[in-house]
């Protein structure tokens, strides 16, 4: 009721027109406003009058320049990173320990048969052709060769780069006509490449390297990441080395551990992998103290003997410290210990809290990225997000979008294959692509978010060797015994690590993002500058919004009358002359029907025989004064009589 009562008021006020000008308007706020200046305007005599308006005009445009400056800072969303220091107990970071060698040789030797006998055959060819040329290609499995081969490039002529097979005795791709050149390739401009196709074979592309170690490395890699890509996950977690195998000896602060403290976790990079205090079944165990007595330390065996002799050309452990129930890349975050040494690591803790939106693109839990984090559910445990998980992620999405197919060493989404060359044959060609692809990473490093609050762990590294010369002979015999129950020594220099790791203090450094200019900071500028140099305040911006609304309500008036009023002329101008008089009306609306009978003609048609009395409607109009034009004095006159 309210509201239809409001709705009709405003409708008699737009039918009544406005009640003040602009004009009138303007200097009753100029008369009545809080602020300084106005007032003068129109008090004032005629050149106080200018100058006042001058410099209001000025100080006016100053103030909202520098609101603009001062709104523009705010809308930047800046932020001040503060540092702080900390003492207190602390969690002991979770310790993730891989080989060095992802799978045992004695155990993968019947999967990787035919490829070690490419790759050997590969590398007579490199060192010695002359000699591998006789009989050297009889008894190879070509299967694999054919779907990526090695070839050699020559491009002492770049305009025409000649292509040899390294298996074969002509070349391909040659621009020139000449005589066919010497089958090796020895010369300062040759480059061995890895040749990929798509399509049958019918568009290629070379990946040249400049060193022939990292050729054949990189295209045995992908040959053996295309094989065990078939094999199932049990499979390669048997293959690979076991924690009773691997962890001889295990101490953290007074208390005895053993492999059985550790979770265990198949990383395709590097096997087999062990995590201690993960935190995924168990609360996070903390630090009692800093220094080396309080850490935890590690006795451990890489069996160096059974190496992949091709696959992995690194020997030692490779660890990472990382924060409790997250995925560990150890391949791009983790640092290798040598064999043969003790190795001490102290840590220092630095906790980076971020702002969220909208001071920067940081998510709480990656529950507002919009790529699915293939490393959330990793075998049986729920990991927490990070930007590496999602950048991963989404290239697994990219190459199963362009490939058809997932690469080996990322996750698989629910329902997807591995990439392998039996199903998938054109699948390295569509990697290589995608792996160069500078957009594609363009386009996930846009998507994927920073984590809002993350843990870093700085480590300082030392090495000695360990065990000394004097002491190696019966600590490998007691190491032996306790694992083997041999008296005979199983264990060699190549293969053992110690490592320690420990708190160097109890002191965290708490880097944290705050606002640079809040809300608070803003207003204050706001307001000062308004009250410097116009003695202004919030009043006075109440009242300049209330004569803005004026100004408004004044104009809707306006034009609701000038609407009326081309309504209005648009009616009059249906009329192509003057107006219809009162007897063009009632003749309009005269009944012809009931017309008297005409009288029949007189023989003596009297004085006036050429005029003749307008017929009597049937129906007369009334008899109203208004509608007769009398003059002045027989009106007058008929009003006299009456009164007598």
């Amino acid at each position: 009721m309210h509201v239809k009562k409001y709705l009709l008021k405003c409708l008699h006020r737009l039918q009544k027109g406005p009640g003040y000008t602009y004009k009138e308007l303007l200097v009753w706020y100029c008369d009545n406003t809080n602020t300084h200046g106005p007032k003068r305007i129109i008090r004032e005599g005629p050149k106080k009058k200018a100058m006042w308006f001058v410099l209001t005009l000025l100080f006016t445009s100053l103030v909202c320049w520098q609101w603009g400056v001062f709104i523009r800072t705010y809308l930047s969303w800046e932020v001040s990173v503060s540092l702080s220091m900390g003492f207190k107990t602390m969690d002991f970071p979770a310790v993730t320990i891989c080989n060095a060698s992802p799978f045992q040789y004695s155990k993968v030797q019947h999967l990787l048969k035919d490829l070690d006998e490419l790759m050997e055959a590969v590398l007579q060819r490199i060192l010695a052709p002359e000699l591998s040329h006789v009989n050297a290609t009889e008894t190879l499995n070509f299967t694999i060769w054919n779907h990526t081969p090695l070839v050699f490039i020559n491009e002492q002529n770049p305009q025409h780069p000649v292509v040899l097979d390294l298996f074969e005795d002509n070349y391909n791709g040659s621009a020139s006509s000449g005589p066919a050149p010497e089958r090796t390739c020895r010369a300062p401009g040759c480059k061995i490449a890895m040749k990929l196709c798509s399509h049958n074979g019918t568009t290629c592309t070379f990946r040249s390297f400049s060193s022939a170690t990292r050729a054949v490395t990189e295209w045995y890699t992908l040959q053996a990441t295309n094989i065990f890509s078939q094999v199932p996950n049990k499979e390669l977690v048997a293959m690979g080395y076991p924690a009773e195998r691997m962890i001889l000896a295990c101490l953290f602060g007074a208390e005895p551990c053993n492999y059985r403290n550790f979770t265990p976790i198949f990383h395709p990079d590097y096997g087999n992998c062990y995590i201690f205090n993960w935190g995924m079944k168990e609360k996070a165990l903390p630090s009692a103290n800093p220094g080396a007595e309080f850490g935890l330390k590690l006795i451990l065996d890489m069996g160096q003997k059974d190496y992949v002799p091709f696959l992995t050309s690194t020997g030692g452990v490779r660890l990472m410290l990382h924060e409790q129930r997250s995925f560990p890349f150890i391949k791009d975050e983790g640092i290798y210990a040598m064999s043969g040494t003790e190795t001490s690591i102290g840590v220092l803790v630095d906790k980076l809290e971020r702002k969220g939106e909208p001071y920067s693109q940081c998510t709480m839990n990656g529950s507002d990225v919009p790529i699915q984090n293939l490393y959330s559910n990793y075998g049986d445990y729920n990991t927490t997000y990070s930007i590496q998980a999602c950048i991963r992620s989404c290239f697994q999405e990219h190459m199963i979008r362009h490939c058809s197919c997932g690469h080996y060493l990322y996750p698989l989404p629910p329902g997807e294959k591995y990439c392998n060359s039996q199903e998938f044959p054109d699948w390295a060609y569509c990697y290589s692509d995608l792996r160069m692809s500078l957009a594609q990473r363009e386009t996930c490093i846009d998507v994927c978010k920073e984590s809002c609050n993350d843990t870093q762990y700085k480590m300082t590294i030392s090495m000695a060797d360990w065990p000394s010369e004097s002491s190696e002979d019966w600590i490998f015999h007691v190491l032996s015994e306790e694992r083997d129950q041999s008296t005979n020594i199983t264990l060699s220099r190549q293969g053992i690590v110690k490592l320690n790791i420990y708190f160097q203090e109890f002191n965290y450094r708490t880097i944290e993002e705050s606002a640079a200019n809040n809300i608070v900071w803003l207003l204050s500028n706001l307001g000062g500058q308004f009250g410097f140099w116009m003695g202004g305040s919030v009043l006075c911006l109440i009242e300049f919004a209330e004569i803005i609304i004026d100004f408004v309500w004044i104009t809707i008036i306006k034009l609701v009358a000038l609407a009326k009023s081309l309504r209005q002329r648009r009616a009059q101008a249906r009329y192509v002359g003057p107006p219809p008089t009162v007897a063009e009306l009632v003749e309009a609306h005269t009944n012809f029907s009931f017309q008297p009978d005409t009288p029949a003609p007189s023989a003596d048609p009297g004085p006036y025989v050429q005029e003749q009395a307008p017929p009597i409607p049937g129906t007369p109009p009334p008899n109203y004064d208004s509608l007769r034009l009398q003059p002045l004095d027989v009106i007058e006159s008929d009003g006299e009589g009456d009164a007598v």
